[in-house]
């Protein structure tokens, strides 16, 4: 059972933190949910986060006004440190200070807990609370933010059956053979930066993003 820490950014509810809140949970505006929040535009059980597989997993629960992270509407999604979640007018930062501050060095290369920045001497043995401030500091450098947000590519998920690990294969060959067609459509314009794509593959390219989108929305909302 993980526990995780949740603090408002934003919103009637803001500078409230829930701390080592026991997992699995939910939030929303009534009574009953684990994070109980004052805000009119959030639905009554509006979101659950749970651990599988050693990941925090946030689902929407088909709510009213939908659900984001880092600014992009998710159905369902992993959670990490840093991360922000909008629900109605509310902004929760997910993570206590202390895992941000790990997520954060470990995205720059440092590693909190032996004090050793990769591809430099070491600088402390131990980990000094002038490092770790350092760390959470991260909202004074635009530049932190933007790491702690930046899309990586997402790890294949573990433990799949092999008749699972066959459907994922095929979307994503799918997906690959799709996107070598378009890519090797592309004409470079002579002395210029500049690409052009046929309007029949362009109108290809929406045709799967609008695949992807509704893959997506299975995904995050397997009933409808």
């Amino acid at each position: 059972m993980a526990l995780i820490t949740l603090r408002v950014l934003d919103g009637a509810d803001r500078g409230r933190i829930f701390s080592d809140v026991p997992t699995p949970l939910t939030i929303g505006r009534e009574e009953g949910n684990p994070i109980q929040l004052n805000d009119e535009r959030i639905s009554r059980f509006h979101l659950k986060i749970q651990e599988d597989q050693d990941k925090i997993v946030l689902t929407d629960l088909q709510s009213t006004n939908g659900t984001k992270l880092n600014g992009e509407s998710a159905t369902i999604a992993v959670v990490r440190p840093g991360d922000v979640i909008a629900v109605g007018r509310t902004l929760l930062l997910f993570g206590a200070p202390e895992e941000i501050a790990q997520r954060l060095a470990a995205l720059r290369g440092a590693d909190l807990t032996t004090g050793v920045l990769q591809g430099a001497d070491e600088f402390d043995e131990e980990p000094s609370a002038a490092s770790l401030d350092f760390e959470l500091n991260f909202r004074d450098d635009p530049e932190a933010e933007v790491l702690l947000h930046t899309l990586l590519p997402p790890e294949l998920p573990d433990a799949l059956s092999p008749g699972q690990n066959a459907q994922l294969a095929e979307l994503l060959q799918y997906i690959n053979l799709r996107m070598r067609s378009l890519l090797q459509s592309v004409r470079v314009k002579p002395k210029s930066d500049n690409v052009t794509l046929s309007q029949r593959q362009w109108q290809n390219l929406l045709d799967l993003q609008v695949r992807l989108a509704g893959y997506l929305r299975r995904i995050g909302e397997p009933g409808e």
